[in-house]
């Protein structure tokens, strides 16, 4: 029972608290009207069995549970006020907006320009997308105390502000779209690559971000972004089932079966990309799409156009000038140049000292060093990618490298 619980909140918390602070207008209540919810239901669940419905029975009784917190506060004049207003329609929309779904309201309130990006992001991912506070700390690159602390500022602004819960005009939409987009993004790329578990990817948060990216593209037909986000995020998903060995073991994009794509997926974006280039506008997504467009383009590894694949990052540098951009390039200029190259630009000072705490920097930095010969070092770098991800399947991949080299060091010794 207790991993069917788990197994549902994974997969209908979001929708369970987008509904929720539709309601509520709270979005500390609706938490910890959830948290009522999942101990009434562990309790519950394995006397009566698991209910047909379980994320309304979650929706329900989360709501009476805040009714009795609110009761329980009622010496709070503004939580007594609330209390009496929690008989409202659960239909939070007027019937004139576009688009009637909770998890994009959610998402466009924790989207409003009077927050911080940063803010915007963080917030809807720890709200919406169900992650972690060290998972969304991992994606910013940041303490979890740090991401914490930003939260709870989101969160006393939109109160402060009285910013309203639903997907704005048409009019507003546009200073929105960035940090929409990006929460997307970040929801698709923590399912990608899960921070934590035995699985390689969590195909539920994968889903839900190729979901909500086709809904953006709906209600913004004729903005090239949000098309060239839903193109770049088909690639990678087309390569799902090649991801991983027999062994659970990831695979490179070198080492994958290329048959084992998913030709539709890549069939969709290949349509989406076209559709955002006919506009004649370029974004980072439309770059980045791009790139992944060469990929899914090539036969086979070896022949796939690396030189236009650096070009196309230092595009992508002029709109995005991270630290991540930059060491995703240096691994395009090891393919198209030499390992000695790319690991010119990976041993700069200032990238070092920013990605230091990210494993995917250690990885590729051990990477550069396997193929350069220097065995010892890259061991060394491999040992502390362990180190930094939770991951069992990338945990397994590191292992299997450490193993190589290993047998490899032995046989020249």
């Amino acid at each position: 029972m207790d991993e069917t619980l788990a197994s549902v909140y994974r997969a209908d918390r979001g929708r369970v608290l987008a509904r929720l602070i539709g309601v509520l207008r709270d979005f500390d209540l609706a938490e910890d009207a959830i948290q009522d919810a999942m101990v009434a239901a562990a309790s519950t669940w394995p006397v009566r069995g698991v209910p047909e419905n379980p994320a309304g029975w979650l929706v329900t009784t989360a709501r009476r549970k805040a009714i009795d917190r609110l009761r329980s506060a009622a010496a709070d004049e503004r939580r007594h006020r609330r209390w009496g207003e929690l008989s409202i329609t659960w239909d939070t929309g007027d019937g004139s907006e576009p688009i009637v779904d909770d998890r994009l309201r959610l998402i466009f309130t924790c989207c409003h320009p009077a927050l911080t990006l940063e803010a915007q992001v963080a917030l809807t991912l720890r709200s919406l997308g169900g992650l972690s506070t060290e998972e969304v700390a991992r994606a910013f690159l940041i303490s979890e105390t740090a991401l914490a602390q930003r939260i709870v500022r989101a969160k006393r602004k939109i109160r402060q502000a009285g910013i309203a819960y639903r997907v704005p005009p048409p009019a507003e939409l546009p200073d929105r779209l960035a940090a929409v987009l990006a929460v997307i993004y970040l929801i698709f790329n923590a399912g990608y690559l899960s921070a934590s578990g035995p699985d390689l990817v969590n195909v539920d948060l994968c889903d839900e971000a190729l979901r909500l990216v086709g809904v953006v593209v709906d209600l913004l037909p004729d903005e090239p972004e949000p098309m060239a986000l839903a193109a770049m995020m088909h690639f990678q998903d087309s390569r799902r089932e090649a991801r991983v060995d027999g062994d659970g073991v990831p695979t490179t994009l070198e080492e994958q079966d290329r048959s084992r794509w998913d030709a539709a997926k890549v069939a969709t974006g290949v349509m989406f990309l076209y559709r955002a280039q006919q506009t004649g506008r370029t974004g980072p997504y439309l770059l980045k799409a791009s790139i992944s467009a060469v990929h899914v383009g090539a036969p086979r590894s070896d022949l796939t156009d690396w030189a236009s694949i650096v070009d196309l990052y230092d595009l992508l540098l002029h709109w995005e000038p991270t630290a991540v951009v930059r060491l995703n390039r240096a691994v395009a200029v090891v393919m198209a140049d030499s390992p000695a190259a790319g690991l010119t630009l990976v041993d700069d000072p200032g990238l070092a000292e920013e990605l230091a705490g990210y494993h995917l920097y250690q990885v590729t930095r051990a990477d550069l060093l396997r193929r350069s010969g220097r065995l010892d070092e890259a061991a060394a770098a491999y040992r502390r990618a362990r180190g930094q991800t939770n991951n069992a399947a990338e945990q397994r991949f590191i292992d299997r490298r450490l193993k190589a080299l290993a047998a490899a060091d032995h046989q020249i010794g």
